[in-house]
């Protein structure tokens, strides 16, 4: 039997991962750390499984760090997929969340992930898969908080 691994009483692994989500000097600094072990000789086959992201996504960081330098690793403004509903229709999804679907006319008391899908069809005539829906609402809903 090994020894027993220290656990946290005031964090899940979820908050804590969600801490490196929020800031962006962290994404940055994990990056940072990943080319760090690569120059010491860990494979990115290797690092995909620590730091749980894909070989290609290291071999990308380390390309972009050879080019660009620590700049090169920070998210850039426009980039990644643009979002079906535009600003304005993201804030007033936020409202309508706010409210209780049964003021929409949903036989539901309680948002979920389908009856929000059925209500971007609905009210905003976008169709999102419903792996989508969830990241959707976990952005709508930290930006409630």
């Amino acid at each position: 039997m090994g020894r027993k691994v220290k656990q946290l009483k005031n964090y899940t692994a979820e908050q804590v991962e969600a801490l490196f989500e929020r800031d962006e000097k962290y994404r940055t600094g994990v990056k940072l750390y990943v080319i760090l072990q690569l120059t010491r000789g860990y494979s990115s086959r290797a690092l995909e499984e620590i730091f749980r992201t894909s070989f290609k996504q290291i071999c990308n960081w380390a390309d972009r760090f050879d080019a660009e330098g620590v700049e090169g690793l920070r998210i850039k403004a426009g980039r990644g997929r643009r979002s079906r509903l535009t600003a304005e229709q993201q804030l007033q999804l936020q409202a309508d969340l706010s409210k209780s679907p049964g003021e929409f006319g949903y036989k539901s008391n309680r948002w979920s992930g389908s009856l929000i899908g059925e209500h971007l069809r609905k009210m905003y005539q976008v169709e999102y898969r419903q792996s989508a829906v969830y990241n959707l609402m976990r952005r709508v809903l930290c930006v409630i908080k």
